[in-house]
């Protein structure tokens, strides 16, 4: 996919964010690989306002690319820049980021929990559960490194005491996984509103990863 066509789809999924409920306001932030480096939402604009233009191209090191330089605008990269760079810098089979604040993830990291194998669909996450990375400061190497961490052999967590954080090889799968970890989030809470629930063994849960990955469950 050329760049054009990347730019059309991230303020696509930025409103889509906000209008599935998983987002609010200006919070939250996307990003996609690119060429030399990744376009990344900026710092601040709301999404119903936001244009493809308004995206910024940075290398890995938060810095402009030459291109983006002749762009005439004075947008900021999110301040959250780091985390994805991060990211992507570590995971070469991944392509897209997504950052949201959803409600009931959110509620979990506010506990510093894990979302644990309460329901089958934990699998499309990558394994038994979907971790909690500590807290950090936002923007910080801390929290980049803390969330790198968290999603080793995984492609979602949660940000303790901030909201959640899903990848994917695409932009389309990064934002269908934040909605299932909404979900899961959704479940899990609701559940433990009745009783303590039980969770699924880990060989059960390598089991649905494996039908998964043999159906390419969720293939855009």
């Amino acid at each position: 996919m050329n760049e054009f066509f990347i730019r059309k789809k991230i303020i696509k999924i930025s409103r889509l964010m906000n209008q599935s409920g998983i987002n609010q306001g200006t919070s939250g932030n996307i990003s996609a690989r690119v060429k030399n480096g990744i376009l990344i939402t900026p710092s601040s604009i709301p999404y119903n306002v936001m244009s493809e233009r308004d995206l910024l191209k940075i290398d890995f090191d938060g810095n402009l690319l030459p291109s983006q330089l002749r762009r005439k605008h004075n947008r900021i990269p999110s301040s959250e820049w780091r985390l994805h760079t991060d990211i992507l810098s570590s995971r070469h089979e991944v392509n897209a980021v997504v950052h949201c604040h959803s409600i009931n993830a959110t509620a979990i990291a506010c506990l510093e929990k894990n979302i644990p194998s309460i329901h089958y669909m934990v699998g499309m996450a990558g394994g038994e559960n979907i971790r909690c990375a500590p807290y950090a400061t936002f923007g910080t190497s801390e929290l980049s490194a803390s969330v790198v961490e968290a999603l080793k052999d995984r492609y979602a967590c949660l940000l303790g005491h901030h909201g959640q954080i899903t990848i994917g090889s695409n932009l389309d799968k990064a934002f269908e996984l934040a909605i299932e970890v909404e979900t899961l989030a959704s479940i899990f809470i609701k559940a433990c509103q009745i009783e303590h629930p039980k969770c699924l063994g880990k060989e059960e849960i390598k089991k649905v990863i494996k039908k998964f990955n043999e159906i390419d469950y969720g293939k855009n």
